[in-house]
This record gives structure tokens, sequence and C-alpha cells, in this order.
């Protein structure tokens, strides 16, 4: 009874996993319900018909795909650090396959020359494929930009080809002289608002992996030393 009560206060004591893969799924959630009620108040429509040069459409393309490589990415990090505390519960079973947590330790282990060569692994499988994903969030950015400057060129060449001004074909103008700043506005806005969201996501992809690899550091050191 002692030995049972023991195990389960050292089990209770362990520092429990944060749960990033639901965290993911309640983002994803609130994204469709946004999309949803924006698609039931007509603004899809309109963005997509006020941006003829379909640089909106790809920045919702590019930002949706980048959100589903964050789930995959969220559920492959959730799983490491799973392998990270099962191996640490359990040091004499077998390891699970594919664990970074215990390639560390053998490197550890082996005492490479370079001392700092395997969290330098450590690290490139944590982190190394996020540089991808940050760069494709400032794509969205940069198309973003890209399309106020082109919204912005065809208002200057309407502006340009005006001739003579008619108060009869008022309407007509403002109508044209409207459409490049319609494109300038809003892809400029789709941008900044795709850029923010799959920072979000992103920026807390760094912070669990960063906690991955302090928590198979702090074990790694402490199996240095029993070694």
């Amino acid at each position: 009874m002692k030995i049972r009560l023991s195990n389960l206060l050292s089990s209770g004591s362990q520092k429990k996993i944060e749960p990033i893969l639901f965290e993911w799924f309640t983002l994803v959630g609130m994204f469709i319900f946004a999309g949803w009620l924006l698609g039931i108040r007509g603004v899809w429509s309109l963005l997509l018909q006020s941006d003829p040069t379909g640089i909106t459409m790809v920045i919702i393309i590019i930002f949706s795909i980048a959100t589903i490589w964050c789930g995959t990415r969220s559920r492959e990090l959730h799983r490491q650090r799973q392998n990270l505390e099962y191996q640490k519960t359990n040091p004499g079973s077998p390891p699970p396959p594919d664990s970074w947590a215990y390639d560390y330790w053998e490197a550890l282990r082996s005492n490479p020359r370079d001392s700092g060569a395997p969290m330098d692994v450590l690290s490139e499988k944590t982190h190394g494929v996020h540089s991808t994903a940050w760069w494709v969030n400032s794509l969205q950015l940069k198309l973003g930009l890209l399309g106020k400057v082109i919204g912005f060129s065809i208002l200057a060449m309407q502006i340009g080809h005006m001739q003579n001004f008619d108060q009869s074909q008022a309407q007509d103008m403002l109508r044209e002289l409207t459409s490049g700043l319609g494109i300038a506005l809003l892809t400029t806005m789709v941008g900044l608002v795709a850029n923010i969201l799959l920072g979000l996501q992103l920026t807390r992809l760094d912070r669990y992996a960063d906690d991955f690899i302090v928590q198979a550091q702090t074990h790694g050191l402490k199996i240095k030393a029993r070694d």
C-alpha cells in the first residue's frame, strides 16, 4: 500500500505535458467559426470580387496550408514530448521509434569530440523546419504589400489617363479610381491578418520546442552525471 501511494505521489509530481495539439484544434475551430461568420456576412465574396489580381486568394491558400502544417508539427512535437516523459519514468524500457530525446541522450553517452554536436542535432530536429515556416509567414505580408503596390499603380495609371473632367462621368470615374485603391487596401489587410494569425501558431510551436529541449537537456545531464 505504501509503495502504491509513493508511486502515485511521484507520478502526480511530474510535470504535465502541455496540450499543444488540443490548443491547435481549438484555434482552428475558432478560424472555422470566424470563416463561416464572414461567409454568411458576404465578406469572402466581397474580398474575392474586389481583387482581380488574385493575390487575396493566394494569401488565403498559403495561410490554410501553413495552418495544416502547424497541426502536423504540433502532433509530432506532442508525440516526441510523450516519448521523452515515458523514457524518463521508464529508463529500462526499450525506446520508442524515432525518439529525438533518446538519440540525444545516446549521443551524450558516446562522448563525441564536438561536445556541442548532440545539442546542435536536437535543435535542428526541433526548430530546423520552423525557419521555413517563418519565411512563409513573412511571404504572406510581402504578398499583401505587393498587392498594395499594384493597387496604387493601377490608381496612378487611371489618374494619368484622365484627359478632362466631365461631371456627367464622375460616377464612372470614381468607380475606376476606387478599384485600384480597393486592391491596395484589401490585399494589405488580408496579408497582415494572415501574418499575425500564422505568427501566433509558429510562436507557440517555438516555445513548445524550447521547453522540449530544456527537459531533454536537463535529463541528459543527469544521465551524464550518473555515467
